[in-house]
């Protein structure tokens, strides 16, 4: 295979929704085709004693929710699947927010009784920013819930995008019989079945066989649908899918493995193979010679029995090679990588090379923070990885004195993830987490009692909001900080960082020191 035929039979995407939309089950069915796992796992559930794969962390095994995005990639059909599992719940939403820069298109999982909700509105609304390609999953068609023509309109009025559905479901719940797939002009009868797969029927839907399978007040009910869907949506058409303008819709269960299929068939035919990406210095084309990629996420100790640190890097042109030079942007230097691994989840393979679209784990010892970009020689630096400003703030203190140097190293370990803030006070050298939800405290407490033997004790702050300051007025400058020299803090990287108690308080300070500026993320 040439190169670009390499790269062309990439896909690389990501599946976000709500909490307990399920996202994770429908990631595990998509193995399942895959033959990437034999048995799907349930996310919860008694009987089955297998976990789901992309929840590997032992906090997402005893809550039953996705903590952290993890990558899974096989082949299917001749294509090279990439995906990535994300959280839903809100605390973890910049894990997902840095995930859409990684991916070049989305699935959204929607609840068919719930219909649309506020994290699938936010995470939407990144898409929408970045004119990232979207289909629409609605799942749950096995439980009772709203009409399909009430979540079409739902869909187009919340997420502000057009529909057209490429299946129709044959009622719901107790009474569900089937999908009928638009894409294919095919029926698929409903067997429910959690751990296998189900096979589909062509006929005509004018013709006696329908009433055969489905009844006669049914097919009735389908030719109807069948109907007001031609005359009301337009026909698909590929060209406004890509420019994110257009959401392809299909209707399943996710757990009981039905409608998954059409789902991933109709998906690797139109989903886009990876696309250009835009650097500060020039638009970069997967199809260039020249290697270049950035970090989106890094994840630690994904052995517990290794003190380990993997940094996850996109490929966003070229061919990435074992045991080639590559230049740091940052850092300014070279670096070559002796073992890069390929992804399932917690399981990893060492790789020889790897193309554009594709995922690799790279060992790091502290070279690598997020956003970093990593070329064959040429200066580049992607942007887009954000880091908001926190909501939730804990002063951090040492519970056990004999384990201070661990404490120190694990909240550092973790800091470079991502998975929150810290801030140094400089009036009293305290530290300060910051973090977007609750949550992330207690997986903070949970990860460095297990995974660096270290207990930490929270201690309450009442702190509004936290903002990067700069200003090139060096006289007005250090007069702040000596009036709010209480408030005064460092962050990781050693720029300085006002901590506002009130939002009245911040304003007061905009309004009496003009020339400052206050920004509420680090990008600036």
């Amino acid at each position: 295979m040439t190169e670009k035929e390499e790269i062309r039979r990439r896909r690389t995407f990501a599946v976000i929704s709500h909490p307990d939309a399920g996202k994770t089950t429908l990631t595990e069915k998509l193995l399942l085709f895959g033959g990437a796992i034999h048995v799907a796992g349930a996310v919860k559930s008694n009987k089955i004693r297998k976990t789901a794969t992309s929840d590997w962390m032992e906090i997402e095994k005893q809550r039953g929710i996705s903590v952290a995005t993890s990558v899974m990639g096989f082949g299917y059909n001749d294509y090279k699947i990439n995906i990535l599992d994300t959280p839903g719940h809100q605390d973890f939403a910049e894990d997902t927010y840095r995930t859409l820069t990684a991916v070049d298109s989305v699935i959204v999982v929607v609840d068919v009784a719930k219909g649309v909700e506020t994290q699938t509105r936010k995470l939407m609304e990144v898409c929408r920013m970045r004119h990232t390609p979207v289909m629409i999953f609605v799942n749950k068609l096995d439980r009772e819930g709203r009409d399909p023509f009430e979540i079409l309109d739902e869909l187009e009025e919340e997420l502000k995008i057009s529909v057209r559905p490429l299946s129709w479901p044959i009622d719901m719940g107790e009474r569900f019989k089937g999908v009928y797939n638009l894409y294919r002009d095919s029926l698929d009868l409903y067997q429910p079945s959690k751990q296998r797969v189900t096979e589909s029927i062509r006929l005509d839907v004018n013709g006696p066989e329908l009433e055969q399978h489905i009844g006669g007040a049914l097919a009735k009910r389908l030719r109807d649908d069948l109907e007001l869907i031609t005359g009301v949506y337009p026909a698909f058409d590929r060209e406004e899918y890509l420019a994110g303008r257009l959401a392809p819709v299909f209707f399943g269960s996710a757990l009981n493995n039905f409608g998954v299929k059409e789902l991933l068939d109709c998906f690797l035919e139109i989903a886009p193979s990876p696309r250009p990406v835009q650097a500060i210095e020039r638009t970069v084309d997967p199809y260039e010679e020249e290697f270049s990629g950035f970090i989106f996420k890094i994840h630690a100790n994904m052995d517990p029995n290794h003190r380990s640190r993997i940094a996850f890097l996109k490929v966003c042109s070229g061919k990435f090679e074992r045991n080639v030079n590559y230049r740091h942007a940052r850092l300014d230097r070279t670096m070559r990588f002796s073992s890069p691994t390929a992804f399932m989840a917690q399981k990893k393979e060492i790789l020889d090379e790897a193309f554009a679209g594709d995922i690799v784990g790279l060992p790091d010892n502290g070279n690598f923070k997020i956003g970093d970009t990593l070329t064959s020689g040429e200066l580049l630096h992607f942007k887009g990885l954000p880091s908001f400003s926190p909501e939730m703030f804990k002063y951090i203190e040492n519970a056990d004195p004999m384990k201070s140097k661990q404490l120190h190293k694990g909240v550092e370990q973790l800091m470079d993830e991502g998975v929150a803030q810290l801030f140094t006070n400089q009036f009293n050298g305290r530290k300060v987490i910051g973090t977007v939800g609750q949550l992330q405290f207690d997986v903070i407490e949970y990860r460095l009692l297990h995974e660096y033997g270290a207990q930490c004790r929270w201690e309450p702050i009442n702190l509004y909001k936290a903002c990067w300051i700069e200003s090139d007025d060096a006289a007005q400058l250090a007069e702040f900080k000596q009036r709010k020299h209480q408030y005064m803090a460092l962050d990781k990287e050693g720029r300085d960082v006002f901590l506002a108690e009130s939002n009245y308080i911040l304003m007061m300070a905009q309004q009496d020191f003009k020339n400052i500026r206050f920004h509420f993320n680090s990008e600036f």
